[in-house]
C-alpha cells in the first residue's frame, strides 16, 4: 500500500517494522472523529480558495462514502479477518481514510492534505473523541450514583458498625456509608468535567510543528468542529498530551473509589460480617467447594484498579523526557487511553447490576449494631454531659472499657454499682446510650450519620442527579 510519506524512501518498510509500528488496530476508534475533522478541513480549504466548489462537493461526498463503508468495523467481532487485513495494509486510521478517499473521490483527494500534518490531525481527532466520550462517561457515573442513592434510600433504618483501622468504631447508618461513595464519585465527575475545559482546544492548523503557510481560518475550524478555543502555540499543540494524562488520572481516581467500594462489599458479604447477600446473578461458585458463593465481580473490580493506574503510569512515562516537538512515542497514548475508558464503562455497568440486586441482612446488621463497645464514645460524651472535662471523661470511659473486657462483660451488662465505683457521676440513665438509634440520632453536625442528616443528603442527591 502506498504510504503518505513514501517519496523520500527507496524501499518498503520491513514486515517486522510494519507489525511493530502500525496502529490501525488501536486508533481505528478515532475513525468517526477523523472523518469529522476531514469534513471541516475540506470546508476551510474551500473558503481559502484552495479547493473549487465542485472539488469540495466531491470530497465531502467521498468522505461520506468512506464513512458509510467503514463504520461497520466498530463491530469488529463480526468481521475479524477483514479488519485484520486492513490493519496489516494501513499504517493508521488517517492513512486508511486518505487512501480510501482517493479511491472514492479520485485525484482531488490528494489536495485534502494541504497545509496539514498527521501531527495536528491525530491530536485533534483525539480531542474530538474525548469531547464525545467524556460526557458519556460522566452520564455513566451518574447512573451508578443513582443506584447507590436508591440503595441508601431503601436502607435508611439499617445501622451497622462503622470501622476505623478495620476495627469496630461507632455505629453508623448503612445509608450514610453508601452515600460516602456517592460523594467520591461526584468529585470524579467534577475532575472529568474540568478536564473537558482543557480538551476543548483546537490544535488543527498547527501543521507538523510550525503552523501552515496557507491562509486558513482556524476560527472557522473551531466553529465547524465545536471547539471553544484555538491553541496559541503550534509546537505545544502537537507535542503535548497532558489532556490524555488528565483523563487517565480521573479514570484512575474513580477506579480507586470503585475498588474501595468493592472491598467494603466483599467484607460486608463475608460470613464474618454478613451484612449483605449478593444475588446469584452477580456471584460465582467454587470448582471444589460446593458451599461457596464468591463476590468475584467486586474482586475483579478491586484487582483491575491496578490496570487503570497502570495505564496512567504508562502514559506519564511515555511523555517523560520527550523533546519538542512531535515524537512517535505519542502514538502509544491511545494504547493506554482507550482500554482505560473501556474498562471504566464496563465496570460501572456491572457494578450497577450488582448493587441493585444486593439484599441487606437486616437482623444481623441489628445484632452487630448492638455491640456495646461501639458506644464507648457515647459513654465519653455522656460523662462530659455530667460535667467532666473531655480529658477526664476519656480516661474514665477507657477505664470502664478495660474493666468490662477484663471481667468478660459487655458495657451495658455492668451493674450500676460498678459504674458508680469507677465514676460517681454515673446514674441509671447511662444504660439508655446503648442503642443504635439513640446514638446516631444524637449526632448534630452537618453531614453526620443522624437520620435527619441522611435524609437531607438523600434529598440533595435525588435532586442533583435528576
Amino acid at each position: 500500500m502506498k504510504k503518505m510519506w513514501g517519496g523520500r524512501f527507496k524501499s518498503e518498510l520491513a514486515e517486522e517494522a510494519k507489525a511493530f509500528s502500525y496502529s490501525l488496530a488501536t486508533d481505528f476508534e478515532l475513525f468517526e472523529a477523523d472523518i469529522q475533522l476531514n469534513e471541516a478541513w475540506v470546508k476551510v480549504l474551500a473558503q481559502a480558495k484552495i479547493l473549487k466548489s465542485a472539488e469540495k462537493t466531491k470530497l465531502l461526498k467521498g468522505l461520506a462514502s468512506v464513512k458509510k463503508r467503514f463504520m461497520k468495523y466498530y463491530e469488529i467481532d463480526k468481521t475479524p479477518k477483514e479488519f485484520l487485513d486492513l490493519c496489516y495494509e494501513h499504517e493508521d486510521v488517517h492513512s486508511l481514510i486518505q487512501v480510501e478517499l482517493e479511491k472514492s473521490a479520485g485525484a482531488v483527494a490528494k489536495k485534502l492534505r494541504t497545509g496539514r500534518s498527521r501531527n495536528d490531525q491525530v491530536t485533534t481527532a483525539l480531542r474530538l473523541y474525548l469531547k464525545k466520550v467524556i460526557p458519556e462517561l460522566i452520564k455513566s457515573v451518574t447512573h451508578f450514583q443513582k443506584v447507590l442513592v436508591q440503595f441508601a434510600q431503601k436502607n435508611q433504618k439499617v445501622t451497622i458498625p462503622g470501622y476505623t483501622h478495620l476495627q469496630r468504631a461507632q455505629v453508623v447508618s448503612m445509608s450514610h456509608a453508601i452515600l460516602a461513595y456517592v460523594e467520591m464519585l461526584e468529585r470524579d465527575k467534577e475532575r472529568f468535567q474540568d478536564a473537558l475545559k482543557r480538551i476543548d482546544v483546537l490544535p488543527l492548523g498547527s501543521g507538523a510543528l510550525g503552523g501552515a503557510t496557507y491562509s486558513l481560518s482556524r476560527d472557522n475550524l473551531k466553529k465547524l468542529l465545536g471547539f471553544s478555543k484555538v491553541s496559541d502555540n503550534s509546537i505545544d499543540a502537537t507535542a503535548d498530551r497532558d489532556y490524555v494524562i488528565e483523563v487517565l488520572s480521573g479514570v484512575s481516581q474513580m477506579y480507586i473509589h470503585l475498588s474501595r467500594l468493592s472491598e467494603d462489599m466483599i467484607l460486608w458479604n463475608s460470613t464474618e460480617f454478613d451484612f449483605i447477600t449478593l444475588d446469584d446473578a452477580y456471584a460465582t461458585g467454587s470448582s471444589l467447594m460446593p458451599q461457596k458463593k464468591n463476590p468475584d465481580l467486586f474482586e475483579l473490580t478491586r484487582g483491575r484498579s491496578g490496570k487503570a493506574v497502570g495505564h496512567l503510569v504508562s502514559a506519564l512515562m511515555n511523555q517523560k523526557g520527550l523533546p519538542l516537538c512531535y515524537n512517535r512515542d505519542l502514538q502509544e497514548d491511545k494504547e493506554d487511553l482507550f482500554p482505560a475508558l473501556h474498562l471504566a464503562f464496563a465496570t460501572l455497568e456491572v457494578l450497577q447490576g450488582a448493587i441493585k440486586t444486593t439484599q441487606v441482612n437486616h437482623l444481623n446488621c441489628q445484632i452487630c449494631s448492638e455491640d456495646s463497645f461501639l458506644y464507648a464514645t457515647d459513654l465519653l460524651d455522656y460523662l462530659v454531659g455530667k460535667g467532666l472535662s473531655f480529658s477526664d471523661a476519656h480516661r474514665i470511659s477507657g477505664e470502664i472499657v478495660q474493666y468490662a473486657i477484663s471481667e468478660g462483660f459487655e458495657l451495658d451488662q455492668l451493674s450500676l454499682d460498678v459504674y458508680q465505683k469507677l465514676c460517681s457521676k454515673v446514674d441509671k440513665s447511662v444504660y439508655k446510650i446503648y442503642n443504635p438509634t439513640v446514638s446516631i440520632t444524637k449526632k448534630k453536625t452537618h453531614g453526620s450519620t443522624s437520620p435527619s442528616s441522611v435524609k437531607k443528603q438523600l434529598v440533595k442527591w435525588k435532586n442533583k442527579l435528576k
